[in-house]
């Protein structure tokens, strides 16, 4: 396993919608033990192969409260979801230190690819649904401040490019919290 380097936004991977994946390739294995590293090194509940760069359907969650461990989902969609809304807060690996409340439907039903090659539902409410629906927002070129108002996306756009000026030194970035979905 090794910890791939996390792309930050605007790159154009994060709007690009993403290629599906062979879910038991051998490559496919390993990227996504390379997220589940890189998501924990970050620090994030949830990454995409387009965090990294990489423009395929692979989503990587592991919430530590759930006692469910880690979820790979290649090829991702979501093919329900209720009509009611949670409200939470959301960020991005790509853009730490960045968070905003966002409203997403409270619960989903998400179609999949395990990585032994099987096709699955699942549905979710609670965080994992909302980390669902984010992933797969991201693997469909909807990068999450997408979502946020007019209003609330200017203040976190006006807010990031703060924290990008104030960690920059001599043109060299250097790191800054993120721990985000």
């Amino acid at each position: 396993m090794a910890i791939l380097p996390i792309i930050r936004f605007p790159h154009p991977c994060l709007e690009q919608v993403a290629e599906p994946v062979d879910a038991t390739a051998p490559a496919t294995r390993q990227l996504a033990d390379d997220l589940l590293e890189t998501m924990h090194a970050a620090p994030g509940i949830g990454i995409t192969a387009c965090h990294v760069g990489i423009a395929q359907r692979l989503v990587v969650i592991d919430l530590p409260t759930d006692g469910h461990g880690p979820r790979v989902y290649a090829n991702p969609e979501i093919v329900w979801h209720s009509p009611e809304t949670a409200t939470q807060e959301e960020g991005s690996v790509s853009m730490p230190g960045i968070h905003a409340p966002l409203t997403r439907p409270a619960r989903v039903r998400v179609r999949y690819t395990r990585p032994d090659g099987t096709q699955a539902e699942d549905e979710a409410d609670g965080l994992l649904a909302v980390c669902l629906q984010h992933e797969i927002d991201q693997i469909n070129g909807i990068f999450w401040i997408k979502r946020l108002s007019r209003l609330r996306r200017d203040r976190a756009l006006k807010r990031y490019a703060k924290l990008e000026r104030d960690h920059t030194v001599d043109g060299v970035q250097s790191t800054f919290p993120s721990s985000s979905i």
